[in-house]
């Protein structure tokens, strides 16, 4: 019983001995020194998207991430807003839609009038190709 008890310890024991880790090279390691990039993880790629990619990808990938995250911090923003009652004053169209009578959320989708959806999905695909172009203008992420 002795003999049990103490092989069980040195097994849970040997479980929680630090292993020998190797070193290995990967063509990220070209990216370790941008911004963001934290050890122990380093650059976080699970898609693999930078695998045989060069600084001008790099700088492109981290410009578009940058605003995307901002567009989805205004989506966020524009959602609580509603939520909380703050409407556009006057009508949607011409029938006499009021913007109060949208609903809030994903329910909005099926109210607004398919005019309506047109126009929007028209203009951010003009902001899309139009305003924000995928150059930062000489400008870093963030700024």
């Amino acid at each position: 019983m002795k003999l049990a008890i103490t092989a069980t310890l040195a097994a849970s024991v040997a479980a929680f001995a630090p292993s020998k880790v190797a070193q290995t090279s990967t063509a990220l390691n070209a990216f370790d020194g941008e911004l963001g990039v934290q050890p122990p993880l380093g650059l976080f790629d699970p898609l693999g998207l930078l695998d045989d990619a060069d600084q001008e990808r790099f700088d492109r990938l981290r410009y578009v991430e940058v605003k995307h995250g901002r567009i989805a911090q205004l989506a966020f923003l524009g959602n609580i807003i509603t939520r909380a009652g703050v409407h556009l004053p006057g009508d949607i169209d011409t029938a006499g839609t009021s913007f109060d009578s949208i609903p809030d959320g994903w329910a909005a989708i099926n109210a607004i009038p398919q005019a309506g959806l047109l126009q929007i999905v028209a203009f951010v695909g003009f902001l899309e190709l139009g305003v924000m172009k995928d150059s930062a203008n000489g400008a870093e992420p963030g700024e």
